[in-house]
């Protein structure tokens, strides 16, 4: 019997305010543990929490989106469970009243449009963060600095059966989060983590089948897809066995590469879910709403299929130039200052991404700005630098931010298309190389290109090359 994995995905983006969502503690990654913190975030009896309007408008537009029904009045509750990184005992989240509800949002997989249904998208707190000194594992340390950031949680339908959906659905969600300026998603920093809900069916069965794993803390793609792809081997085995497959949440094990059973699978119940009495319901209105649909951007489908049509560039291009909002708006702007769009696309997949990579920076932190780029492909243009030398150019305006012309005069590195200063390097190449010159006499025409790299490398890669081509065929033919 064959059969096919069933997967619902929970995500939990960190949302881009300055401040906590429940008070004026600030949200900035990396300060040093537990210095920012207030009573409110901390738990402490008495305190009370006022709702930051940000965080409710940034959760309302990701609703939007994705396509959400809009509970217009939504309520918050308490989340009871204990977890020492947990301050007060219970998370202020939503369950029966959420933010958005129904949604979804469709996505390429293969050359076919995949719709994944959103179950529901809420507003909720983070909680902290424990900490293991590798100079004793046995010690965790709680770092509540993270407690009471704004959290979204966009929860999926079990509506992916391949791991090639559920890659191109977060890579989806990724997008959209990022150019609407609803989160940085930066992984690395823990503002976009997941849960995987894994269980297996016979194949062509419509039923969701025994409800199996949901795996927990997984921060990055290429870990949500080992694990799923280890559980989905995990349970199709103890169907071929014919063992039981146990609801439950188990983590995942980076370094041996499998997952482990944490506890049974907890329901709703579990949790013990009341409304928060310290803070009123949301009412949402309409203008409210067409006032956050009228501040949306450009989603990253639709940019990605423009940049096709007027552009005429690549679908592949498009997609790369589109990850990123700023990415794609540097794109545009170099070519709205008259770059052309298929060489600034080169530019921006090959050398810029390569620098950016390498710094381990984003497009926002690059010194490069779009005109400098553009002003680079017009020395190319003008024949007054070589396409090679425009390279070391681009690295230098990557390290200074300097403009390409400004760097080329500072270091000489004009092209030389003076024919009298070339000659005599042809002469002496020509002289020194008597084999590759004897091979190209008797028709081994591909040995020109011997000579010309060594030209090149005599000028520092500043000779015009077409015009080093001329000169030593003119001399090797005339003597």
């Amino acid at each position: 019997m064959e059969f096919e994995p069933v997967i619902g995905l929970e995500i939990h983006a960190e949302l881009s305010t300055k401040t906590k969502v429940f008070c004026g503690c600030s949200t900035a990654f990396g300060a040093e543990p537990n210095t920012q913190v207030c009573p409110i975030c901390l738990g402490m009896p008495g305190v009370l929490p006022v709702l930051n309007e940000a965080a409710l408008d940034l959760a309302l537009k990701a609703c939007l989106v994705l396509n959400c029904k809009i509970h217009r009045r939504a309520i918050f509750e308490r989340k009871n469970y204990y977890y020492p990184d947990l301050p007060k005992n219970y998370q202020i989240s939503q369950k029966g009243l959420t933010l958005g509800y129904q949604g979804y949002l469709d996505v390429e997989v293969n050359d076919q449009t995949k719709r994944v249904r959103i179950a529901d998208v809420h507003l909720e707190e983070d909680a902290g963060k424990l900490l293991h000194p590798e100079h004793d594992p046995s010690i965790s340390l709680v770092d509540l600095n993270r407690a009471g950031v704004p959290l979204l949680e966009i929860v999926s339908e079990p509506d992916m059966h391949s791991l090639d959906e559920l890659h191109a659905y977060m890579v989806a969600i990724r997008e959209i989060l990022m150019h609407c300026g609803i989160s940085d998603c930066r992984m690395e920093q823990g503002s976009l983590r997941f849960e995987a809900g894994v269980s297996v069916r016979p194949q062509g069965s419509t039923q969701i089948g025994i409800r199996g794993a949901e795996i927990k803390n997984l921060n990055s793609f290429r870990t949500v897809l080992r694990a799923v792809e280890y559980e989905i081997k995990r349970q199709t085995g103890l169907w071929e066995r014919g063992e039981r497959v146990v609801p439950e949440t188990r983590l995942w094990d980076e370094e041996r590469g499998v997952t482990e059973a944490m506890r049974t699978k907890e329901e709703s119940k579990d949790y013990r879910y009341f409304p928060e009495p310290d803070l009123v319901p949301v009412i949402i209105d309409d203008a409210r709403l067409e006032r956050l649909r009228a501040s949306l951007p450009e989603l990253p489908s639709v940019r990605r299929a423009r940049f096709v049509r007027e552009y005429g560039i690549p679908t592949y291009d498009a997609g790369v130039l589109t990850a990123t909002r700023e990415m794609a708006d540097f794109y545009e702007e170099a070519v709205r200052l008259g770059g052309d769009p298929k060489a600034v696309s080169n530019w921006m997949m090959g050398d810029l991404s390569r620098l950016l990579n390498a710094a381990h920076l984003e497009i926002a932190e690059c010194k490069i700005r779009p005109q400098h780029l553009v002003e680079l492909l017009q020395t190319i243009e003008e024949g007054t630098i070589s396409g090679k030398i425009a390279k070391e150019v681009f690295e230098k305006m990557f390290a200074t931010g300097d403009a390409p012309r400004s760097i080329i005069e500072r270091e000489g590195l004009r092209q030389i298309t003076d024919t009298s200063a070339l000659e005599g390097i042809c002469e002496q190449v020509i002289a020194e190389n008597q084999d590759a010159v004897e091979n190209y006499r008797k028709g081994k025409t591909k040995a020109i290109r011997f000579l010309i790299g060594q030209v090149m490398k005599a000028t520092r890669g500043q000779a015009n090359p077409q015009l080093v081509e001329q000169l030593l065929k003119q001399k090797m033919e005339a003597s």
